[in-house]
């Protein structure tokens, strides 16, 4: 099976030859002046965003709204306590992205990358049985990244410069993108032949201190612990059964003897004063969200469209099937066998007592399904009433919107109805410039109301999210012949392309300027 370019990528990383770094410290200045001198923060940075500007644009990289926001949402708790701890420091705290994001690939696997950007398969997501195994992973990676041991790692080796480093991953894009396992290991080889025969992993001790970190990281956060002791018992299985490349995190997080007793002693300690896990409900709906996604081959959505729970099954497990059979059948194009799939959810979600407010989350997961399959049996306007229910719009919300709202003005819909949901995007992508997807809603939506220019300058902001300066100024050039040629009188949005395109040149020269001296 091809490995996708994120795997690639993030095995580059780690596996590029870097020596075993020195004994860890709890604390990055602890280890003196080498990481800041040799690779400093601004450094990582730049590396991180020229990755993912290539992960971006790959077919594997994955921006499913949903499943961002639950990650999201597991995710933002571990950040903050970890500043609240002092493990991000002042240093990294601005400069680094803290994003996760998610992989199109079906096995287990979470990583970081450099400059805070970490992520994750959902092959894991599907993996794990409730959201503290899930946290559990997440935080060990956040270590990884407030600790920087790729940066370590850049450090301790003179020979590996960020041009080298840059060159090969640059080939393994190129490789992956034309679907050559050969051609993959020939650009690793052909960038650094010494190097990249060495060791995969991350060093011990930086596992040890992942696992330390993690572990203070993720109980401050307020994640139970037996999440923890359950997510290394599943490696700890898995690692035991025979190596058929479904579990790619125990080959860069080799599970040793010794990582397991200290985790195990951590836990039993922990789990003496905390209560067992919360049984919510959106966790398992985010599990089977990711099956299906992750494999949408007609014959396995048949597979889950057929699923029947056992039995012995609890609400949460029902809860989960139904919304996957739901999900899968929109997928095959069938919205009546979907719409009936997700009447039995919401059947069992109005029967259920409530827990906490994880069920007002996995309520607005069916809401927006719900919101899919109207659009689906041709009841666009009955989707955009329902999501306007919602009184705080989530980016999952104001995207399924547009969507909708899109599909009924086409329908002949009032052009209000598009125009709230265009006016709504710009509000968001205003604060969020990176927002491809919000971008491309909103080109959408101002080319239908009439409105060329700001369509134009939205496909821009698209191309700029996605890390194609050229693409983007050539479209903001396309807006600026447009206003010439059709005399627009629309001369906010032309002093808005004009000023962009200025800023987006000055970018790429200084993109340009950047790949000169490191040459």
């Amino acid at each position: 099976m091809k490995k996708s370019l994120v795997h690639l990528v993030a095995a580059a990383l780690v596996a590029s030859g870097w020596p075993a770094a020195a004994p860890a410290q709890v604390r990055l200045p602890a280890l003196g002046d080498a990481v800041a001198d040799d690779f400093p923060v601004s450094t990582e940075r730049r590396l991180g965003e020229q990755i993912m500007r290539e992960v971006r644009r790959d077919a594997a990289y994955l921006d499913d709204p949903l499943l961002l926001d639950y990650l999201q949402s597991l995710w933002a708790p571990l950040v903050a306590a970890a500043r609240t701890r002092g493990d991000i420091g002042a240093d990294i705290d601005a400069a680094f992205a803290w994003q996760v994001f998610l992989v199109s690939d079906r096995a287990v696997n979470a990583f970081a990358l450099p400059g805070g950007h970490v992520g994750v398969h959902l092959g894991l997501i599907a993996m794990t049985a409730q959201r503290d195994e899930l946290a559990s992973v997440l935080a060990h990676e956040l270590a990884h990244v407030t600790q920087r041991h790729i940066a370590r790692r850049i450090a301790s080796s003179q020979r590996m410069s960020v041009v080298g480093m840059t060159a090969i991953l640059l080939g393994l894009i190129a490789a992956s993108r034309a679907g050559s396992a050969d051609a993959a290991q020939a650009a690793v080889v052909g960038g650094q032949a010494a190097m990249v025969q060495q060791q995969l992993n991350y060093s011990r001790d930086m596992e040890r201190e992942a696992d330390r970190i993690g572990w203070g990281v993720f109980i401050d956060a307020g994640y139970e612990p037996q999440g923890m002791a359950f997510m290394f018992e599943r490696l700890a299985q898995a690692s035991r059964l025979v190596d058929d490349n479904s579990f790619p995190y125990l080959r860069t997080h080799p599970l040793t003897v010794e990582r397991i007793g200290e985790a195990r002693s951590r836990l039993e300690a922990a789990a003496a004063r905390r209560a067992p896990p919360p049984n919510v409900f959106e966790h398992p709906l985010m599990q089977a969200r990711a099956r299906v996604l992750m494999d949408t081959g007609v014959q396995a959505l048949r597979r889950v469209q057929a699923q029947v729970a056992p039995a012995d099954a609890g609400v949460p497990e029902r809860l989960a099937v139904h919304y996957g059979q739901a999900l899968a059948s929109l997928r095959l194009n069938e919205p009546a066998a979907a719409e009936r799939a997700l009447a039995d959810a919401r059947a069992l979600l109005r029967a259920s007592p409530r827990l906490d407010a994880h069920d007002v989350r996995a309520a607005r997961a069916l809401d927006l399904l719900d919101a899919e399959v109207r659009v689906a049996r041709g009841d666009a306007a009955g989707a955009v009433a329902l999501l306007d229910r919602d009184g705080a719009p989530s980016r999952p919300v104001l995207l399924q919107r547009a969507h909708a709202a899109l599909a009924a003005h086409r329908a002949g819909a009032p052009p209000a109805t598009l125009r709230a949901s265009v006016e709504a995007l710009q509000t968001w992508v205003a604060e969020r410039r990176d927002d491809a997807a919000a971008w491309s809603l909103l080109a959408q939506g101002a080319a239908l109301l009439g409105q060329p220019l700001r369509a134009v300058r939205a496909e821009a902001e698209v191309q700029a999210a996605l890390g194609d300066l050229p693409g983007a100024i050539d479209r903001l050039r396309a807006g600026q012949r447009l206003a010439r040629e059709g005399g627009t009188a629309d001369f906010i949005e032309l002093s808005v392309i004009d000023a962009r395109l200025r800023e987006l040149q000055a970018e790429l020269r200084t993109r340009q300027a950047e790949q000169q001296r490191g040459g």
